[in-house]
């Protein structure tokens, strides 16, 4: 086995190539050097990908929250820093995610963790 390429950026593991042989030496410097350079295609398009789909996750989020935050406006007649600080307090006291605080509120109208206040 030789590890041909470990592509790092800012001390973060992007990917790495392993290649095995039943030969020793199967592999000489110009092979080290093209498993390198798959390796860093390898790594920038799986780090590009993930990249877009947190960018993704995130906009899903943020819509969330903003359609929950119009429901409680809506409902209890708040602005939307307070209707913000609901979902917070709502998040805090049921020991969940303010995203799934927000989704649960959308999908049911029920406003979990809501505790006095």
């Amino acid at each position: 086995m030789a590890e041909i390429g470990r592509v790092e950026d800012g001390g973060r593991e992007l990917g790495a190539l392993n290649l095995y042989s039943d030969r020793v030496d199967a592999f000489d410097d110009e092979s080290e050097h093209v498993g390198l350079l798959l390796a860093s295609h390898a790594a920038v398009a799986m780090a590009g990908a993930q990249q877009q789909e947190n960018l993704r996750a995130a906009i899903a989020t943020r819509d969330l929250i903003g359609q929950a935050k119009g429901i409680l406006m809506e409902r209890y007649k708040v602005s939307e820093d307070q209707a913000f600080a609901i979902l917070v307090r709502a998040s805090q006291n049921a020991n969940r995610k303010l995203r799934d605080v927000a989704e649960q509120l959308g999908s049911s109208g029920e406003l979990v963790g809501r505790g006095s206040g």
